[in-house]
């Protein structure tokens, strides 16, 4: 219950009656705000409890104190999808585990804030371009996965507040704006805004519906659900005003890309971004959409809009009833929630996106924020085979009639394709025109960012009827598949005729779920799979997803691209990105003539007409009915029961894992307070934008990795070795995945693939190079603390938290990086790992650093907390040559500071359920 100092509690009419609120304008100054920092002071003052929450929290967010006071934010409810849920699951089963062998009640584990879990990054496209694939796609996922889904429907009787959404309803994020998303909530006769804590970066799809939502680690949702507040900064808020409107023949996905590029430049790691102006008017609640799923690519918390007009009619559209319609409008004009275009709140900073100025576009090949022109794809990929020492070919985009359909069960990746001949002889596809470096191996319309805009659906829908009537197929390599967020992007793909002119394409179902966009692509064709592994091809993905790493789509595929699903249809018909499109040809028209894309292009008044004829509430009120229900295969799952889980010894996919138990490596506390680390050697020393999916892989497991061997050891089959992504149950696996990406670059080991590091010795002078894990148990066998050495935006991508767990897992007492992405910063905190920050202007190249060193880092030795500097000093192994220098602690808060103490979250929550509140 608030103190509510400020007397704001005040009482609300609407279509369901009065409730309670807490008036915003009770607090002078908050009129000037912008609509996220609205939302937090209406938290604040809603949990003030002069502890936790202070008059002075509220008054900081006034004043503008971002970046520099600290707030505890309470999220209404928390958003979880299976790989990231089964292992929160797998620590709060622990933690019931630990409170039980101490004598007390395991129930005293229980969710407080409400939970739900989607079930959606397991689906993998095995079956394709074949009318059955769904249900044999589907068939396979639950034979993979079937332990992993008895698991969730424990943890769902286990404890209260968690719901599940089975398998095969769509993607999490699509789901949570067409039905779970409340805009304002109403609990115990109280409304307020909102607000989501979710296990998935892309969580802040939901803000285009102006729902303030960010993703967070795993081990950040379990004590979110626990109660525990979101420990933060107060985030500056980066106002972009839109102006203007999109020219004909632009989409939302140019709009986004071009907006992460340019969001990347001004640099927003650590913001908001807020928009505002005249442009967010024009700017559909779709396209919104897709411009807040990528929040996580510009590098921001969230990227919100307020609520409008637009708001109120796409949660009618939806299906939402009026009731809650009603009282969305008169909440958040009540509380100056509603978007004045003429209103200039005030901002950190602003900048102005002209919506006219936006090109066709697509991102790639290896970072959603490298955005190329659509006609610089040729160049982009010249320039990258030329990195690889390979000479480009000019392979042309004659398109042609044969369609992709097939499967393939094998699960066996490669690593990076080795520099060798110009292309691929003709005989390893058998076609005249065989597939030459850039050669498209998969086309997907995939992800939530693009499947929820009917718009660009519609648009690929048409295109592909276009060409299907001028006589195109794509080329018989191009793997095709469509896999949307939601059931009701093929009901009205449907109703408009279109789904038979995409299928014709070979851009049939494959399934409702991540699929492609998480890396879950399956096996390309096996011809091009040969030309890859045999023959060195550098092959080429183009989907409609939000992230393009290295080898994150398929590991056999070595550049992907970011485009739009009309454009995806194109490049599937093209064959190729080493094309121009703005200027050559797709392919050959059953004419003979040559089809050019704008001859396919459909106009801006067939989109509009055809999705407002195809899309209704009925739609949606139809499909999210039953959303809990799920099919006959999860209802045939049969689980266990009672309070605590019944671990299985001889379990692949679920073991207890051992963060509670002193299993974890190196404790950062002492009896008398932490420990300076000393004698540290480097494990990794790495550069630039080293991704979650590079420290830890969520792909499919090599059977000759050392997670692959320990797997087929205990007698799984090749072909079910599954994914990283759902083994992370099992932490004797993931362990072995740790820094084991093939296509991280360790500058220790620069002529190998990733997965090695270097050992010195005990005494500095030896050299041996072995797997990453390897030379961490000598490490850890010695008592030797490592650390790892990064560069600049080091965590970037999903908000990964196994990519935290595996780094403590291997004995890593801190990272040293130049900067940091905000929540795999958090998560190292969140696992007892210290995150260190170089000054400004410092790196390891800087310095000279280059992993040969014994390295300390001094001055918090029996102290409470952590200071904000450290002392670094790096001696050289083979000289002896001392660099010293200062580090930052990036400790941001004093709640980082206390869960740090206690050695990571788990062990603080344990405390508390033990002991009851502390006085910390």
């Amino acid at each position: 219950m608030s103190i509510d100092s400020h007397r704001s509690r005040r009482r609300l009419r609407t279509p369901a009656g009065e409730l309670d609120f807490f008036r915003l304008d009770a607090v002078p100054g908050v009129w000037e705000l912008p609509f996220a920092h609205k939302v937090m002071v209406e938290n604040l003052l809603r949990h003030e409890d002069g502890d936790l929450v202070s008059v002075d929290d509220v008054r900081a967010v006034v004043e503008g104190r971002s970046g520099a006071h600290e707030i505890a934010f309470h999220p209404s409810r928390v958003f979880l999808h299976d790989t990231n849920g089964v292992p929160v699951l797998t620590d709060l089963a622990a933690l019931r585990d630990a409170v039980a062998a101490q004598g007390g009640d395991p129930g005293r584990i229980e969710g407080v804030v409400p939970a739900e879990l989607t079930v959606d990054h397991s689906v993998s496209t095995d079956f394709f371009a074949r009318p059955d694939a769904p249900r044999l796609n589907v068939r396979r996922e639950y034979e993979r996965n079937g332990e992993r889904y008895r698991f969730l429907k424990w943890g769902q009787q286990a404890l209260d507040t968690l719901k599940v959404v089975p398998p095969g309803a769509g993607i999490m994020h699509q789901i949570n704006v067409e039905h779970l998303a409340r805009v304002v909530e109403v609990r115990d006769g109280l409304a307020f805004p909102d607000t989501v804590a979710g296990t998935d970066s892309h969580t802040t799809m939901v803000n285009g519906l102006s729902v303030l939502a960010w993703g967070v680690g795993g081990i950040e949702a379990e004590a979110a659900m626990l109660g525990q507040p979101v420990s933060l900064l107060i985030p500056p808020v980066v106002g972009v005003e839109l102006v203007g409107e999109l020219p004909p023949g632009v989409t939302a996905t140019d709009l986004v890309l071009t907006v992460t590029e340019r969001m990347r430049r001004l640099g927003v790691v650590g913001s908001i971004v807020e928009f505002f102006g005249p442009g967010v008017a024009a700017t559909s609640l779709a396209t919104r959409c897709t411009l807040a799923n990528m929040s996580p690519e510009f590098g921001s918390t969230s990227a919100i809009f307020p609520v409008d007009q637009r708001t109120l009619d796409f949660l009618r559209l939806t299906g939402r009833d009026e009731e809650r319609v009603q009282l969305v409008e008169a909440y958040a004009k009540e509380q100056g929630l509603w978007h004045d275009p003429a209103h200039r709140p005030r901002f950190d900073r602003t900048v102005t996106v002209d919506l006219g100025e936006i090109v066709p576009s697509l991102a790639g090949p290896r970072r959603p924020q490298d955005r190329v022109d659509l006609g610089d794809t040729a160049r982009a990929l010249h320039r990258c085979l030329s990195a690889l020492g390979r000479v480009p070919t000019g392979g042309g985009s004659t398109a042609g009639t044969d369609e992709a359909a097939g499967s393939d069960d094998s699960a066996e990746p490669s690593v990076e394709p080795e520099p060798g001949a110009d292309a691929v002889s003709d005989a390893v596809s058998g076609a005249a025109d065989g597939p030459r470096d850039g050669a498209v191996a998969i086309a997907a319309i995939t992800s939530c960012t693009n499947t929820s805009n009917p718009a660009v659906m519609v648009a690929a829908g048409l295109l592909a009827r276009n060409a299907v009537r001028r006589g195109l197929r794509p080329r018989p390599w191009v793997k095709t598949s469509l896999a949307p967020g939601s059931r009701v992007v093929v009901d009205y793909l449907e109703r408009a005729d279109l789904m038979g002119d995409l299928e014709r394409l070979g851009f049939g179902l494959v399934g409702f779920g991540c699929m492609t966009c998480i890396g879950n692509s399956g096996s390309l064709l096996p011809e091009v799979e040969s030309a890859v592994r045999e023959h060195g091809l550098v092959a080429a993905s183009v989907t409609s997803g939000n992230r393009n790493f290295d080898g994150r789509v398929n590991n056999d595929v070595s550049l992907n691209f970011l485009a739009s699903p009309p454009l995806v249809v194109a490049f599937a018909l093209a064959g190729t990105v080493d094309a121009d499109l703005t200027k050559e040809p797709l392919g050959t028209g059953s004419d003979g003539e040559p089809v050019m894309l704008s001859d396919l292009w459909p106009t801006e008044a067939e989109v509009a007409a055809v999705s407002s004829a195809s899309v209704e509430p009925s739609m949606y009120t139809e499909v999210y009915r039953t959303l809990f229900d799920g099919d006959e295969n999860w209802r045939e799952l049969t689980a266990p029961e009672g309070p605590v889980f019944a671990w299985d010894p001889a379990s692949t996919y679920l073991q207890r894992p051992p963060f509670l138990d002193g299993a974890a490596g190196s404790a950062a506390t002492g009896p008398g307070g932490h420990r300076d680390v000393v004698g540290a050697r480097v494990l990794q020393l790495l550069g630039d934008s080293v991704t979650t999916d590079h420290i830890c892989p969520a792909g499919r497991i090599p059977s000759t990795s050392a997670a692959g061997t320990l797997l087929t050891d205990a007698g799984v089959a090749a072909r079910e070795l599954n994914t990283y992504a759902s083994r992370r149950g099992n932490w004797r696996v993931m362990r072995l995945a740790g820094f084991a990406n093939p296509r991280l670059e360790n500058r220790m080991t620069p002529d190998l693939p990733g997965g090695r590091a270097v050992d010195f010795g005990a005494d500095g002078r030896d050299r041996v190079v072995d797997a990453v894990h390897v030379v961490a148990d000598r490490h850890m066998e010695r008592g030797q603390d490592l650390i790892v050495i990064g560069g600049r935006e080091y965590g970037t991508g999903s908000s990964r938290d196994w990519a935290a767990k595996v780094t403590t897992l291997l004995g890593v007492r801190a990272v040293l990086a130049e900067s940091f992405e905000r929540i795999h910063r958090s998560n190292l905190v969140g696992m007892g790992v210290l995150p260190l920050q170089f000054e400004d202007g410092q790196s390891a190249r800087s310095l000279g650093l280059t992993g040969e060193e014994e390295y300390a880092f001094t001055g918090m030795e029996g102290r409470r907390e952590v200071p904000a500097v450290l002392r670094a000093t790096a001696r050289r192994l083979g000289t002896g040559e001392v660099v010293e220098f200062t580090v930052r602690a990036r400790l941001d808060t004093s709640r980082e500071q206390l869960y740090y103490r206690h050695g990571g979250l788990l062990p603080y929550i344990l405390e508390q359920a033990l002991q009851g509140p502390r006085s910390d």
